[in-house]
């Protein structure tokens, strides 16, 4: 996991982003359709591990509704970051911070906008969460949509359309180091621990959502 701290620390500090994505009224619409789908699939006192959790905007507002919240994040000035945003939370045991490995048993496993998208493969991940994952439980990915079509005024999404229609899936070469994935691509790669049990959107709403809710369930 060792490219996705570096992408993180490479594009922004954690105040920064922080900033960026407390201010964004798209970004703060498309959190709380993700916090809403999370929290309405969970059970009276679930716990969850909130991976790649930022700096803990999602984690705290678990622990409100209840969910002791296992947080793992990898790079560092997220980190130091969701130590401030989560202090309270954190010293009340509601949010507790994982190391180097997933140490946790849990319901739940949520991964807001596109932290899966920063793996090349996923199907180590898969298998690491679903020692993780109780069976029955889920889950619950935001991931970039590939065939969002406001991309196509990009270049590298023009230039990657091809690769995407033979493999469902395409690399560009960035500082965040992004990969694109058909929902197909990692459903594979989550069997046979978990099945994708939802997509959203779906049909023609995919082409106009910048990003994807998958949802996977443990078998």
């Amino acid at each position: 996991m060792g490219r996705y701290r570096e992408a993180i620390d490479h594009v922004h500090t954690g105040a920064q982003y922080h900033r960026i994505f407390m201010s964004s009224k798209r970004d703060v619409a498309v959190r709380d359709r993700f916090q809403r789908m999370a929290l309405g699939l969970l059970g009276n006192g679930d716990e969850i591990l909130d991976f790649g959790a930022g700096t803990g905007i999602d984690a705290k507002a678990y622990a409100a509704r209840g969910h002791r919240t296992f947080v793992y994040e990898p790079a560092d000035s997220m980190r130091e970051y969701l130590e401030i945003h989560c202090r309270d939370e954190i010293a009340g045991g509601r949010v507790i911070a994982l190391e180097a490995r997933l140490g946790c048993k849990v319901q739940a496993v949520t991964a807001n906008f596109a932290v899966l998208n920063h793996f090349a493969d996923h199907v180590a991940l898969f298998e690491q969460l679903a020692g993780v994952v109780g069976e029955g439980g889920f889950v619950l990915a935001s991931m970039l949509n590939p065939y969002y079509l406001g991309d196509a005024r990009y270049g590298w999404w023009r230039r990657n359309l091809l690769a995407l229609v033979r493999h469902g899936r395409y690399t560009f070469d960035t500082a965040s180091g992004v990969h694109r994935f058909a929902p197909g691509v990692v459903a594979r790669a989550a069997a046979p621990h978990f099945r994708l049990e939802r997509m959203a959107p779906r049909g023609l709403g995919m082409v106009a959502s910048l990003y994807m809710f998958l949802l996977f369930r443990r078998v």
